[in-house]
């Protein structure tokens, strides 16, 4: 556990507004519309001792927190689900990544294509925001560049966006192989883990084929600032599960160095698959870098919240 001796409180600030977790790409709020807590803040508060801790809400976030429970149901009823807007794109990228991971080894083949089998993949999660994040940024393109320069119909941006996706998703899919395998794990999303089933040796191949089925995808592109970004992706990757595997005692109790290998291990993948789909779409140098923060962040949030309702 990331908190122990060395804390001694913790207060946490979450300001929570009526749009989803998709609003921001999905649509700004109309002038008439309301925050979800009339702009209240929730003050959980976490008391660490001794590597244990006791979680608790002031009354007036408890009471919040039931409201917006109640009130975030009907904002759902009433605007359209994220997954169904790009549901199309979705249904087309599991298709490819299903054709992308054959093998000519038939043992490599079954063994690459578990998680994307229909059933196993679940909702896409990434994909799902890439996709979101390519609508948003195409909306509002810059002037196109000189004929010769990267010049490309809107179809042809779409394919390299969906290219992307479907990138970000294999080096996912390979990071969650390689885990379990030093995690010696037994199960995965529900179903036995590859390297349960199939054995360790395997199941680390088949991690591997779909790195190099990745960095296929991603030559295909022929955009070296984007190659250069899912590349720092892979080495984040081993940096992260190595501070994870190699962490002292005195770095377990500091925040900085949890958000740092978090960083490494989980938000730097769509943190950076983002800034690619905003360079792909030739947006301003300012903008790829507000994708950026919007995936590091989004990841960032989510996890802290997890950590927070898992842990206590």
């Amino acid at each position: 556990m990331l908190f122990c001796r060395g804390f001694s409180r913790t207060r946490i600030s979450r300001l929570i507004h009526r749009n989803s977790l998709f609003g921001l790409l999905l649509s700004p709020p109309s002038p008439t519309s309301q925050p979800l807590l009339s702009n209240q803040i929730l003050h959980p508060t976490i008391q660490v001792c001794g590597g244990r801790g006791n979680f608790s809400w002031s009354l007036p976030a408890f009471l919040g927190l039931g409201r917006l429970i109640h009130r975030s149901s009907s904002v759902i009823e009433e605007h359209l689900d994220p997954f169904s807007l790009v549901a199309d794109e979705l249904s087309l990228i599991a298709n490819r990544l299903r054709a992308m991971v054959v093998a000519e080894v038939p043992k490599l083949a079954s063994a690459a294509e578990y998680f994307f089998q229909i059933g196993v993949e679940r909702k896409r999660f990434r994909p799902t925001v890439l996709l979101l994040m390519a609508r948003a940024l195409n909306v509002h393109r810059p002037e196109p560049p000189a004929e010769g320069v990267g010049d490309a119909s809107t179809t042809d941006l779409h394919a390299r966006q969906q290219s992307i996706a479907e990138i970000t998703e294999m080096v996912h899919v390979a990071s969650l192989l390689h885990d379990d395998i030093l995690d010696d794990a037994d199960d995965r999303r529900g179903f036995g883990s590859l390297n349960a089933i199939l054995g360790n040796k395997l199941a680390l191949l088949a991690g591997d084929f779909l790195l190099s089925r990745a960095c296929v995808s991603l030559a295909a592109l022929k955009n070296t600032e984007v190659a250069s970004l899912l590349a720092t992706v892979l080495e984040h990757l081993v940096t992260g599960e190595t501070m994870q595997m190699t962490t002292s005692s005195e770095q377990r109790c500091s925040m900085e160095y949890y958000m740092q290998k978090t960083y490494y291990k989980t938000a730097s993948l769509i943190s950076n698959s983002c800034k690619a789909i905003a360079l792909l779409a030739g947006q301003t140098a300012e903008v790829a870098m507000l994708a950026f923060e919007y995936g590091k962040n989004l990841v960032g949030n989510f996890l802290r919240v997890s950590f927070i309702f898992n842990s206590f």
